[in-house]
């Protein structure tokens, strides 16, 4: 199945009450609706909208250390005949699994995946809460240990085997902050088979929870990893880009970059000026190759 088109204006305004509002209450429906309130005011006329309709869908709590991990999870209603689903865990940006998220767990339910994301900040805070990205990464990003995000990414993959998923078919995808997830767990998952990076960062300071970036794993993935990059990005250098590269070459990985040469970071985020249709639909149909190609 394809990427359902990007909803047009006139598309959009069907989804909000029928009453014209002011720009005030658009902006509160949007934060209501769960959208992060560091990206308000969303952009209406590039936000893509996927129907639930026949989708298995909704929120679930798993039983983790620390408390019970949110997340959220869409699956084709009818299977069609296949006993079990390949299953694609989705990684959040900082800004929590926010209506964007729960949009691309939908789109890849509807390409026939088992999608799920989990909230992996409740234990430091609600990101959705906060009002500029400054917050976010000093208040709630940067507490949060890398070791305690792998261990929640297992349980929401093991929740997917227990609930119809195929363990021989496990992927991962992850954008921006999720994006440096995506790498680091495929280095920490011997089961996973493919991953998909959308503009994560591959290197930066070492600490305590974070002691590891992708340059520091190359040669040490268990599956392949796609990385979707932005040649205009202001916060991953191309020298980086450039160095993970060199190291993937020099481990022998059969993942793989790819650069889009004129895009900012954040290209696929329809909800935000930073959206770039070609380049985000063109990293979604190589998204879907790889998978396809690397899960069967």
């Amino acid at each position: 199945m394809s990427l359902p088109p990007p909803a047009t204006p006139a598309e959009f305004d069907s989804l909000l009450p029928e009453t014209r509002m002011e720009r005030r209450d658009f902006v509160a429906t949007l934060a209501a609706a769960g959208f992060a309130a560091a990206v308000l005011p969303v952009h209406a006329s590039t936000l893509i909208h996927t129907s639930d309709e026949g989708l298995d869908s909704g929120d679930l709590g798993l039983p983790v250390t620390g408390g019970e991990l949110p997340a959220y999870f869409a699956a084709p209603a009818a299977r069609g005949g296949r006993s079990r689903l390949p299953v694609v865990l989705v990684v959040q940006e900082i800004f929590g699994v926010h209506a964007h998220i729960r949009d691309l767990c939908r789109r890849l339910a509807r390409l026939g995946y088992l999608a799920v994301a989990p909230e992996l900040f409740f234990r430091q805070g609600d990101p959705r809460t906060l009002d500029n990205v400054g917050a976010i990464l000093q208040e709630i990003v940067a507490k949060v240990p890398d070791a305690q995000v792998m261990a929640d990414l297992d349980a929401c993959a093991d929740w997917a085997m227990a609930r119809g998923g195929d363990p021989e078919r496990l992927a991962i995808t992850g954008f921006c902050w999720g994006g440096r997830i995506t790498w680091l767990y495929a280095a920490h998952n011997p089961g996973l088979k493919a991953g998909v990076a959308w503009y994560g960062r591959l290197d930066g300071p070492r600490s305590a929870l974070t002691p590891r970036h992708p340059v520091d794993v190359a040669a040490a993935l268990h599956a392949p990893v796609l990385g979707l990059y932005a040649g205009q990005d202001q916060g991953i250098p191309l020298a980086d880009v450039n160095t993970m590269r060199g190291a993937l070459q020099q481990a022998g990985s059969s993942s793989t970059i790819v650069v889009y040469p004129d895009a900012p970071h954040a290209f696929h985020a329809d909800y935000r000026p930073s959206y770039r249709r070609d380049e985000a639909e063109d990293g979604w149909r190589r998204m879907q190759a790889w998978f396809e190609a690397h899960l069967g």
